[in-house]
């Protein structure tokens, strides 16, 4: 295998790399840039707004806001390689995308299959421009892994749908503005139909927003009640009860995990580099065994890394990834937990520091909040279980039971 990139594709990086350099505002250049990107748009404070806004702009310039959609829709029309290269470089500068990721990953792409001509003048442009954040109404209490069981209803009532029920996990909601959702509108059909897919303005009477804080104080979860939320009927995508069909619907959107590779290399970067340098005094780096576990640690970023590549190229070649994707997301998001671990544990006790402006916490308590916030990444996007399954099943071609 080749990893050199081809002379187009060098120049390529190079034009990523310079409109980063150039117009990234300060403000992202560090820390949880894509988290702080989505308060700023909505923020009270106009050095915030116009942050978030001349990054949103720079990127819109280029149709890099959405790089998979088609450039007839303000799309870059980016080949699965090239989306790869621009998110490799995105990450390494720990650049925001500019743009909620559920609008540009999951509602564009189905509104450009499904959605009328209407509804994507509507909110195409509203997704590309920052205007709109959008959130997901799927998960439900007892809807999870199994999500076509859910049970939030919507009941036609002229041109409205009536809404009730309740979603759990709704990963934004507290700074988004819209919400798509999957509703039952066929209690008596087969539990994979009579769903609806429907896209509520959250702003709608009826409808409340709860968070969910976790053990590490964050607020990024929420609960999302509907209370006889009435729907206009021009927001249904796609057919009545033919929501799930709508639901799965996605273009090529490069799934190599590119992002959180090159995420887990620069966690170990810099815990090395912290390790080794200024703070080498508080950590444990006489003890084999933490030696032992930072080597560990860094020869599987590099596997992680590997199992990126491995998809990129799959599907710059045609193919569709599957059960390799699995073993991407498994491996990583397990690679996840273990760097968290190992960086608290180069830090002895002073790893439970939790406040980060504390000058005895080791790197502002990076590892110490990562330590508690790794711990749903083995849940979120497909949990681990359902991974190794679909790596049993469809990979290795082992029975079901």
């Amino acid at each position: 295998m080749d990893w050199s990139d081809t002379p187009e594709q060098t120049a390529f990086r190079a034009e990523v790399r310079s409109l980063i350099q150039e117009r990234l505002p300060e403000r992202y250049r560090c820390g949880s840039a894509e988290a702080r990107w989505q308060g700023d748009r909505a923020s009270e404070n106009p050095e915030l707004r116009d942050a978030a806004m001349s990054w949103t702009h720079a990127l819109a310039e280029k149709g890099w806001v959405a790089p998979h959609w088609p450039k007839e829709y303000g799309g870059a029309g980016m080949t699965p390689m090239e989306q790869f290269l621009f998110n490799q470089e995105m990450a390494e500068a720990n650049a925001p995308l500019a743009a909620s990721i559920h609008g540009v990953a999951m509602l564009g792409p189905t509104l450009i299959v499904h959605g009328t001509d209407e509804q994507r003048r509507e909110h195409l442009s509203k997704i590309l421009s920052g205007e709109v954040v959008w959130c997901q109404g799927y998960s439900e209490p007892s809807a999870g892994s199994d999500l076509a069981s859910l049970q939030t209803r919507a009941v036609r009532d002229g041109d409205e749908y009536v809404v009730n029920g309740q979603k759990i996990w709704t990963s934004g909601a507290q700074t988004a503005d819209w919400v798509f959702a999957l509703v039952r509108t066929d209690p008596e059909a087969p539990k994979h139909r009579g769903i609806s897919f429907l896209m509520i303005d959250i702003e709608s009477p009826g409808l409340s927003v709860r968070p969910i804080i976790n053990m590490a104080w964050g607020d990024d979860l929420n609960e999302t009640f509907f209370e006889d939320v009435r729907v206009p009927a021009r927001n249904l995508v796609g057919e009545e009860n033919r929501g799930w069909y709508v639901g799965m619907t996605l273009l090529d959107f490069e799934r190599s995990g590119i992002s959180n590779a090159v995420g887990s290399k620069r966690n170990m970067a810099d815990l090395i580099a912290a390790a080794t340098g200024e703070e080498r005094g508080r950590a444990r780096l006489d003890e084999p065994s933490v030696r032992s576990e930072i080597a560990d640690r860094f020869i599987e970023t590099e596997v992680s890394y590997q199992f990126s590549l491995r998809i990129v190229s799959m599907q710059n070649s045609g193919l569709i990834p599957n059960h390799e994707a699995s073993s991407g997301k498994l491996f990583n998001s397990e690679l996840t937990q273990r760097i968290a671990r190992t960086g608290t544990k180069v830090w002895g006790l002073y790893g439970n520091l939790w406040d980060g402006s504390d000058a005895r916490a080791p790197m502002r308590a990076n590892f110490t909040h990562s330590y508690l916030n790794s711990l749903p990444s083995t849940i979120a996007g497909g949990s681990s279980e359902i991974q190794r399954n679909i790596i049993a099943t469809r990979g290795l071609g082992l029975p079901r039971g």
